[in-house]
């Protein structure tokens, strides 16, 4: 038998005490053996509940427990969720978690910390939630030079951006809807500023090119700066607005982002709408790669991390390394990074487009009926150029165009 304790009986935690009950005989043949939660670590008392035989305030109580062979942690947040995995991993304890932060902020110490005590660290779950990404990049996809990750790694914004595309609703107005249906948090912050996905892109690039890229570093915008008018002239193009985080191999670097973008029909996460999340991952040899699924939600997620249970149960005593090192990516600066921009700029088509050409190089008008502004979509050039040319106009908005 494998005893597994929790740390969190929130909404995953919950759910992987669920996914083990439920499913304990499948998961059982699965496994080649029993898996049972002994232990559940919270600061709260669940009377009514049958967890509550299993409740412990206290995390030393799970750490110096020679019964318990791996430790979920769900409860969020870096700190004191670092403390408690190092101890279990240095403890002989392998961990699963689902911890986004954690992995960006400490993935390489906690991958060599597992190595060293023979166990391991899995998480799965800490990027798309119930979409299996992390495993299939670091197994299925190991033959393969990693060219290209873009994701909807968001379902906050992404469901956000399709209400506003579908129903031409302000920015405001859908942000509150998603809060009252439980979507978006009550500070909506990490998700509608990007750092969420700005952390799961700093995951898969990491584990990508098995060198630490700390989140910190990548070029992050969020969508707050989307509004009704953008949507109007997205339609004008046939496009739609989402946001991605994405990594590219250039020559010997990498470039990074998460930003808003303006894709088309024929972008393979065109029609990737609502709260679901998809990656598209390019290798040199299997080409592209989809993996596309609900990035959220109690069971989804607690999936992922009962997936990892399993791997470790069946691994108990092998450490399955993972190439992540210490040593950090080489960033290409973000001046050079090249894109095609959409850019709205104060003024009338007759006022301003001859400026804009000869700022911007070579433009391509987009009217969409409105007379105190003009738009229009730039050829490929680097970030650099773009500013400096929109140091000479009025600008109202840009938005990145992956076409």
């Amino acid at each position: 038998m494998i005893n597994v304790s929790v740390l969190g009986y929130g909404t995953v935690g919950s759910g992987v005490v669920e996914i083990l009950k439920e499913n304990a005989d499948l998961i059982t043949k699965r496994a080649g053996e029993e898996i049972r939660v002994k232990s559940v670590l919270d600061l709260r008392d669940f009377p009514g509940d049958p967890v509550q035989d299993m409740i412990v305030h206290d995390f030393e109580e799970i750490k110096n427990d020679p019964d318990v062979q791996i430790v979920v942690e769900t409860m969020g947040g870096v700190h004191p969720a670092y403390e408690f995995v190092k101890a279990s991993l240095e403890s002989g304890k392998s961990v699963s978690t689902s911890n986004k932060a954690l992995v960006a902020a400490y993935g390489p110490e906690l991958l060599e910390i597992a190595q060293e005590h023979n166990v391991n660290f899995l998480f799965e779950a800490s990027v798309g939630g119930g979409i299996p990404i992390i495993r299939p990049l670091k197994i299925s996809l190991a033959p393969d030079e990693i060219l290209e990750i873009s994701g909807i790694l968001n379902g906050t914004t992404n469901y956000i951006l399709t209400e506003m595309t579908n129903n031409g609703s302000a920015f405001d107005t859908v942000l509150k809807d998603a809060q009252d249906k439980g979507y978006a948090e009550k500070d909506p912050t990490a998700d509608v500023e990007g750092y969420d996905a700005c952390r799961k892109i700093a995951i898969l690039t990491s584990l990508a090119y098995g060198k630490q890229l700390d989140f910190e570093d990548i070029y992050t915008e969020g969508i707050t700066k989307i509004t009704d008018r953008d949507i109007c002239y997205a339609k004008k193009i046939g496009a739609k607005v989402k946001i991605f985080g994405s990594s590219k191999k250039v020559g010997d670097k990498v470039s990074a982002m998460v930003a808003p973008k303006l894709i088309t029909s024929e972008h393979p996460l065109y029609s990737v709408d609502g709260v679901f999340n998809a990656i598209l991952v390019k290798g040199n040899m299997v080409g592209d790669v989809m993996f596309y699924g609900q990035g959220a939600g109690k069971l989804a997620t607690a999936s992922a991390v009962v997936s990892d249970v399993i791997d470790e149960a069946k691994h108990v005593n092998v450490n399955m390394r993972t190439l992540w090192d210490h040593e950090k990516l080489a960033l290409m600066p973000m001046d050079e990074v090249k894109s095609k921009f959409f850019v709205r700029v104060k003024g009338t088509k007759d006022e301003v487009q001859e400026q804009a050409a000869k700022l911007f190089g070579k433009i391509t008008a987009v009217d969409a009926g409105f007379d105190d502004e003009f738009g229009f979509v730039t050829e490929e050039i680097t970030e650099a150029v773009y500013e400096q040319a929109a140091k000479e106009m009025e600008i109202i908005n840009k938005i990145r165009f992956d076409a």
